[in-house]
């Protein structure tokens, strides 16, 4: 397995596949790059160099007791993608790696960036504030804590349904795919997971919204219940200099999966154009 060791001296598991233009993948929480396996096929077969890497804490990357948090990550990714020495990126965040992939350009710019896809992600800010009250007021985030604290491997079987819309009159669950998810979720370590609650909840990633002055697409179901779209991807169009939003009508948080040849058409089509 291919590792990189970062400037902490944190071990972060990553894939690299194909060759062209790479296309870096960050996963949504409590995942791991597997999340990204139909996008990274697609566009490997396609042509170009996907490569996801296991945020610290998750997946196989080391378990850490500190720096689970959000400027770690960006870190994290920039150690990744310099020590690859990768160039004209197109980098694509689902959820909390959406939160990774816009600090990532607000912290460490753009040199490196061609665009970006967000998709189903948590910026600008999920937690209801006074400046921000559409966001989802704090007790939903002290539940998935208390949740994650206390049973998490039942928590993370329970969220699979709201997390792919199963939950919804007329859907067909796939139990390969919350198997997956729970498979994913277990391989990651407890503090880590317990600390990214906060770094997806209530960090303000409007700073690094307003800095990706490079192309951005915004995918979101306009069903997400995790991440609503309005106080996400809408807010998200609306900060970004050049972004572009399209909406999957009664799509879930998990669309990845739900809707993988569309979201793979799409990233092809954005990627290209």
């Amino acid at each position: 397995m291919a590792f990189v060791t970062t400037r902490d001296g944190t071990n972060i598991f990553y894939k690299d596949w194909g060759s062209g233009q790479p296309v870096v993948f960050s996963h949504g929480w409590p995942l791991s790059a597997d999340a990204w396996d139909g996008q990274m096929q697609f566009l490997g077969e396609a042509g170009y160099r996907v490569i996801a890497h296991d945020r610290r804490s998750h997946g196989r990357s080391d378990q850490t007791w500190s720096g689970n948090d959000m400027d770690h990550y960006a870190d994290d990714l920039a150690d990744l993608m310099n020590a690859l020495d990768l160039k004209d990126a197109v980098l694509v965040g689902h959820s909390t790696g959406g939160g990774e992939v816009a600090h990532y350009c607000g912290r460490h710019g753009l040199d490196r960036v061609a665009k970006a896809v967000l998709i189903s992600a948590v910026p600008p800010l999920m937690l209801k504030t006074e400046n921000n009250p559409i966001g989802l007021p704090l007790e939903v985030f002290d539940g998935i804590r208390k949740s994650t604290f206390d049973n998490r491997s039942q928590f993370f079987q329970d969220i699979t349904l709201p997390f792919f819309g199963y939950n919804r009159d007329g859907a067909v669950a796939s139990q390969g795919i919350m198997d997956s998810f729970w498979l994913q979720g277990m391989m990651g370590g407890l503090k880590g997971q317990y600390d990214c609650i906060r770094e997806f909840s209530a960090v303000d990633y409007t700073p690094d919204l307003e800095a990706m002055t490079i192309p951005v697409l915004i995918l979101h179901g306009d069903d997400d219940q995790i991440v609503p779209i309005d106080a996400a991807g809408r807010a998200s169009a609306r900060i970004l200099p050049n972004a572009t939003l399209k909406e999957y009508k009664g799509a879930p948080h998990g669309i990845p999966q739900t809707h993988q040849d569309e979201i793979n058409a799409d990233l092809l089509a954005f990627i290209r154009g």
